[in-house]
């Protein structure tokens, strides 16, 4: 390990907690009315120490750095960056990550206000559900101090981590989603509603031979597949095999780094954290009526490998795309296509050494 640091110039994004959240609520009368407050400003208190500590760290050992709040952050605080510091919690770290889309800054997590050993001894429940997991954290709040100026001077241990990459084309223009880390979360952006879509797999086609002057205008010169005209993406051409009507709750879509989150909640398959492959996952597959009930379950949850092409035609009036939760999304119109896959540029995070 090098005895000078490693980086030269940092950005700290710092999460802003629930309790200056309320706190502005409060000042325009806005506030619910059943919040704990001294719970509130206690993990607050908790946070910003982490905050003052972790500063106190970068300044002893001579880094540049600048900082932003979470909601703050935007592209032009990435110049001339070569490490990332996100200081909250996995919310915090995932937020970071959107604006990491190239994969060439590192992104270290640290989680401010962890679980103590003493709570579990005292709780009668085993997690406190109002605390960060942390599971893309590198340190927290009790060990900062001992790990983080190791990393800063070249130790630590950097791990590659797939994203999955969501192209949206709609009518008259196809939209590049930043690319998502743990999970995407396709539904009706009501959670009664049905979600109608069409699911298939993108086979790359060859362009067709245009035969005579002007027949770029007629759409016979077209292949066809059994839905109609191929699609295309990208300024590819693609076919949609196997494709698969679906009427659900939506579709869940996650990484390695992601199946240990909401898919296994919602009853996905345990993946490598490493592993560059993804995995869909059907919520709540309308098949009661179905003649090849059993042929569809087994089409309802599978893993799919890198270069494997999901495809989705939006059947509803409405949809979204959540992104790595309910903070980011894409929303989604009738006869909108969505193109899946893991060719994301991968993310440069730093994990946790124990």
């Amino acid at each position: 390990m090098s005895t000078s640091p490693a980086f030269r110039r940092l950005l700290v994004v710092i999460k802003q907690t629930a309790f200056e959240e309320y706190s502005q609520l409060r000042a325009r009368g806005q506030a619910p009315k059943a919040l704990r407050w001294k719970r509130l400003e206690s993990r607050y208190q908790t946070h910003q120490q982490c905050v003052n500590d972790l500063l106190d760290i970068l300044k002893r050992n001579n880094l540049e750095f600048s900082c932003v709040n979470r909601v703050e952050l935007d592209r032009q605080h990435l110049a001339d960056v070569d490490l990332v510091i996100a200081i909250g919690g996995d919310g915090t770290v995932l937020s970071a990550a959107h604006f990491l889309d190239h994969g060439t800054i590192p992104l270290l997590g640290v989680n401010s206000d962890p679980m103590s050993e003493e709570h579990r001894i005292v709780k009668k429940k085993k997690t406190d559900e109002r605390t960060s997991h942390g599971a893309l954290c590198a340190c927290t709040s009790v060990n900062m101090k001992g790990k983080l100026p190791r990393i800063l001077h070249g130790g630590g241990i950097l791990s590659t981590r797939s994203r999955i990459q969501c192209i949206v084309k709609s009518t008259f223009s196809e939209t590049r989603l930043v690319p998502a880390l743990n999970d995407l979360l396709i539904a009706n952006p009501s959670p009664a509603a049905v979600s109608r879509f069409r699911m298939g797999w993108l086979q790359q086609v060859k362009e067709p031979q245009i035969q005579k002057l002007g027949s770029m205008t007629d759409p016979s010169y077209l292949p066809k597949s059994q839905y109609g005209t191929v699609t295309r993406f990208g300024g590819k051409l693609y076919d949609v095999d196997n494709s698969l009507n679906v009427w659900s709750s939506g579709l869940w879509v996650c990484t390695g780094t992601g199946s240990s989150a909401a898919m296994a909640a919602a009853g996905g398959m345990p993946m490598d954290i490493t592993s560059e492959n993804l995995q869909y996952l059907i919520r709540e597959h309308m098949i009661e009526n179905a003649a090849n009930k059993d042929e569809l379950k087994d089409q309802n949850n599978a893993i799919f490998k890198k270069g494997e092409k999901l495809h989705l035609r939006w059947n509803s009036q409405k949809g979204r795309i959540f992104i790595d939760g309910s903070h980011l999304y894409h929303n989604l119109e009738l006869g909108d296509e969505i193109l899946i896959d893991a060719d994301a540029p991968p993310l440069a995070l730093y994990t946790r050494d124990d």
